[in-house]
Parts: structure tokens; C-alpha cells; sequence
């Protein structure tokens, strides 16, 4: 099933079940009233929105065109936000393109931070953001949501608190990041508010490109209609979405809601193009000797999704203008 918030009088949206062509949608609110508070009682509201997600599937429930301008994110706001970096190609990239050498430990255990999560973007409202010299670019990604996961849950076992994937644009600010990471605390100032597509899905919906606890289609990003990448997020994935969870969660629990991001997605196949515009940035450093391609201006345009096979949009569009806050 598909599952999205739409804008409503308070903070956290409206529940909504969306077909799967993502065009109609039925208020879920005999369920629940929010996404969150269906995650906190999951086992009695999914079976309800499973069946809900039939009626409308059959055009018996009562149901509205669903548009995507009105969606929030699917969790607005969440108790906890976990961002990982499962594509170490990258991350030996962003090593390699200023000399440094990788510890071989990343290899094995994975590279994550905790994010911001009070203030989430909708998916198709501007990104505010007060500077261009902050160097400003996009992430895209793969995350999951997770029920109630225990503290000291094995990599096996974590894969079975995975209910629902949602797209990523982790915004972050590239000149800011070096001087803030030189700190040793970590990312805060230079990243902002993170965007999510506007659907939430069950892995189930996925079918057979839900395989290993990694999605097996490509990500695809436009940059002002523009093709900037499309690599594939199951291939060279590192770690899958259960090794994440049990990372996050070796010393605290994960309360229902808990979202654990991919990081970047990206590709040995450079051929495939990036999710991030320091990626192309630092193949150019390693190429040409400098890089070429700029960071996002004020109305520039982001766009990122994945549809599936047969190219039809499984969790609709994160598509974005960088404005001035």
C-alpha cells in the first residue's frame, strides 16, 4: 500500500491511502489520524489500511484525485532521523578526489549521523535557503521507516522492522561542511531540512525489486529538466537497510517512526551519472584537474524519483525549487 499526509490544521497531516497509480486518495482517519500514530499501534492499523489500500484499489472507498502539491511529508516531523552512507564508492570518491586514503573499517562498519527531524520539506515546496556561497546541493536517496525496534537487534532480524520506503533529498551545504566537520562533532549548520517523496510504501509494493533489504531499480534525477543521474540503488550498495538499523540501534532502541536513510546513492558505473552534484564535482577534480560543474542557484530546479520496470512512478516525485529564504 501507499501512504501519504496531506496538508491539514495541524502539524502532522492527514493520513491518507493512495492507489498505487497514485491518483486518487481515501482518508484514513477511522485508522488513524496521523502516519506516525499508525506506526504506533502497526499491528493493528496496517492490517486496516491493507484493507482500506483494496477498497480504494476497487473504487469502492470513498476517495479524492490525490495531488501530490498538497502532500506533506510522510512524516512531517519524526522522533528520529538516521542517515547512513551504504555507498562507500562514494564516500572513497570524496577520499581519493583530495588525496586522503580510506580507513579500511568503513568497509565494515557503516558511516552514519543523526539528522535533524522536526521540520521535514514537503515534497514539492521550495528549499529555502539564506546563501548561495553556502555551496548548495542535493542528495539523493533511499530511506525506511521502521516500527519498534529493540536495542541490540542483529542485521537479520532489524530487516523485519522495515514497513515503509520513502525517496530522500538530504539538502546539505557543501561550504559549510568542511570547517563544521573540522569541529570533530559533526553535521548541524550544514544540514538543513531534509525533503521526502510525496508516497510512503510497503516493501511489498516493490515486488521482486525489493530484494537483500535494498531497492533494485535506479534513482533518477533531474537538475532543471535535465538528466543528471540515474544509478542503480541496489548495486553497490555496501550495507543493506537491516545492517543500518542494527547499527543505529547496537546501544539505544528505535521507536516507531524511526526513519534510516541510504545516503547518497551512487555507482562504480560512473557512466550512470550521480545523485549529488559533489560527486560530479570530484569526478571532474580527479579527471579535468578542477571542478566544473556548479553548486544550485536560487530557482534551480530539483527533481529526483524511481519508477519502477514498466517506468510508472512508485513513490511519486520529490521536485523542488531552490529559493531564497
Amino acid at each position: 500500500m501507499k501512504l501519504a499526509s496531506l496538508a491539514g490544521p495541524g502539524r502532522d497531516g492527514a493520513l491518507v491511502v493512495v492507489s498505487r497509480d497514485l491518483r486518487r486518495a481515501a482518508r484514513a482517519q477511522a485508522v488513524a489520524p496521523t502516519l506516525q500514530a499508525a506506526l504506533d499501534d502497526w499491528a493493528r492499523s496496517a492490517p486496516a489500511l491493507e484493507a482500506l489500500a483494496r477498497e480504494l484499489e476497487a473504487g469502492r472507498a470513498p476517495s479524492t484525485p490525490f495531488d501530490p502539491k498538497l502532500a506533506l511529508a510522510p512524516l512531517p516531523r519524526a522522533y528520529h532521523w538516521v542517515d547512513g552512507s551504504a555507498y562507500v564508492n562514494h564516500v572513497e570518491l570524496v577520499r581519493k578526489a583530495r588525496g586522503a586514503e580510506m580507513p579500511a573499517s568503513f568497509w565494515t562498519d557503516p558511516l552514519v549521523y543523526q539528522g535533524g527531524s522536526d521540520d521535514f520539506l514537503p515534497p514539492m515546496a521550495d528549499a529555502p535557503f539564506a546563501d548561495e556561497d553556502w555551496g548548495i546541493d542535493f542528495e539523493g536517496e533511499v530511506a525506511v521507516i521502521t516500527d519498534d525496534v529493540p536495542m541490540g537487534t542483529d542485521a537479520a532480524s532489524a530487516r523485519g522492522h522495515i514497513v515503509l520506503l520513502m525517496l530522500v533529498n538530504d539538502w546539505s551545504l557543501r561550504n559549510l561542511i568542511p570547517a563544521e566537520l573540522a569541529k570533530g562533532f559533526g553535521f548541524y549548520q550544514s544540514k538543513p531540512a531534509t525533503a521526502f517523496s510525496p508516497v510512503a510504501v510497503t516493501p511489498d509494493e516493490l515486488g521482486e525489486a525489493w530484494r537483500d533489504a535494498r531497492v533494485q531499480l535506479p534513482l533518477v534525477v533531474h537538475v532543471n529538466g535535465q538528466p543528471f543521474g540515474q544509478p542503480h540503488a541496489g548495486t553497490d550498495m555496501t550495507f543493506d537497510f537491516g545492517q543500518l538499523i542494527a547499527h543505529a540501534a547496537k546501544t539505544r532502541r528505535l521507536g516507531a517512526g524511526a526513519i534510516v536513510g541510504s545516503g547518497t546513492v551512487s555507482n562504480y558505473d560512473r557512466s550512470k551519472g550521480s545523485t549529488c552534484i559533489a560527486e560530479r564535482r570530484m569526478l571532474e577534480t580527479l579527471e579535468q584537474g578542477k571542478a566544473v560543474t556548479p553548486f544550485l542557484s536560487f530557482g534551480d530546479r530539483v527533481r529526483i524519483e524511481m519508477p519502477d520496470a514498466a517506468g510508472r512512478p512508485i513513490f511519486g516525485a520529490i521536485d523542488q525549487r531552490v529559493a531564497r529564504a
